[in-house]
């Protein structure tokens, strides 16, 4: 991988992951916001390993996953029909195996991969083309994903107060921007504490920054400090994304989570966890794998070690909150008890009219 110095006029992290003419340039979000740099990957399989190394998160590896699989397509542009389909499963089986737990690269590489059935149905499947489909497909989910949490960010946005104080654990990207935007439209006005988020500091370096630059106040804290906002009556609602919720209402979310959904429980605290919708293919907490980090990360914080060399570490990357202990499921298709999840593949559609 090569580094990159972000031209001026630096995106903002919605806008994080891009597919250009020399492959797919993700911002180093290890470093921002203190630096402003861009990791180069000029394959799929560095792609793959700029997801795993953390370059990018949340939401992010959904993105790269897309424009990875195009970059996939446009690599075999040359091959026979049949070898690029099968140079597309491979780079399809290589992204999503990246982040276990989140079901994010499943949902984009499917975007792609249907995009380019569905021309070879109905094409001479020429390589070229079947390219060009990938692109299509992978430019459709980048539009459907960030139409669904617009939706889900109206329907969020409305569960809150009009004056509060917000909680939030991690870094939400889309989800919570979205939430926010759509607060700050009805004319809410909301303040937000931060949790720090070890080992990766994603609270502290991205969610507070980015909720400071939308103009809202903003206060970090750190992940122990929660349970004692909430006993002093300082927070009005817990909202976190979540990386994956299952049908029967568990909510699979960086870890951290859980600990913040029994306090704020515990003190009557509403807790609004976000997701497009339930994973159909996750009827139970059972289903969805654990992500488990080198427990290394969690002797250092920005490169630097905090525990001896006596001291060994231990980091499940995500935790399970039980459905008793959430309020509220909010998806693009409107708000949802945890158990009363099923109803949602038969759910209108939330419109921002509603």
């Amino acid at each position: 991988m090569v580094l990159i110095t972000e031209p001026a006029g630096s995106p903002v992290l919605a806008d994080s992951v891009r597919l250009c003419d020399d492959g797919v340039h993700l911002l180093d979000r290890r470093v921002f916001p203190f630096e402003r740099t861009w990791v180069h990957a000029r394959t799929v399989d560095e792609v793959a390993r700029a997801i795993e190394d953390m370059v990018t998160q949340s939401s992010g590896p959904y993105f790269a996953a897309l424009w990875g699989m195009a970059l996939a397509a446009r690599q075999a542009a040359a091959d026979e029909p049949r070898q690029l389909r099968l140079r597309l499963a491979e780079a399809a089986e290589r992204l999503i195996a990246t982040r276990p737990t989140n079901d994010h690269q499943r949902i984009a590489v499917s975007w792609v991969l249907d995009a380019v059935e569905a021309e070879r149905d109905r094409a001479e499947d020429s390589p070229e083309q079947l390219a060009a489909a990938a692109l299509a497909g992978a430019h459709a989910g980048d539009a459907d994903y960030r139409g669904r949490s617009r939706a889900m960010g109206v329907a969020a946005a409305a569960l809150l107060p009009d004056e509060g104080r917000v909680l939030t654990h991690c870094w939400g990207d889309l989800y919570l921007t979205e939430t926010v935007a759509a607060a700050l439209r009805a004319g809410k006005r909301l303040s937000f504490f931060c949790t720090e988020t070890r080992p990766y500091l994603q609270g502290a370096r991205l969610t507070a920054e980015t909720l400071a630059e939308m103009g809202v106040p903003t206060t970090l804290v750190t992940d122990g400090m929660g349970a004692s906002l909430f006993s002093g009556g300082e927070v009005d609602a817990l909202v976190t994304a979540s990386d994956r919720v299952t049908l029967d209402g568990h909510v699979i979310n960086k870890v951290g989570t859980l600990q913040l959904a029994v306090a704020a429980h515990a003190f009557g605290v509403p807790f609004h966890a976000l997701c497009h919708g339930p994973d159909p293919k996750a009827p139970t907490a059972a289903d969805v794998p654990i992500e488990y980090r080198d427990g290394d990360d969690v002797l250092h914080t920005l490169g630097r070690r905090t525990a001896s060399e006596r001291v060994r570490g231990h980091y499940p990357a995500f935790d399970v909150t039980p459905p008793r202990f959430v309020t509220t499921v909010v998806t693009d298709r409107g708000p949802f008890d945890p158990d009363e999840l099923a109803g949602y593949a038969t759910a209108q559609q939330w419109e921002e009219s509603s």
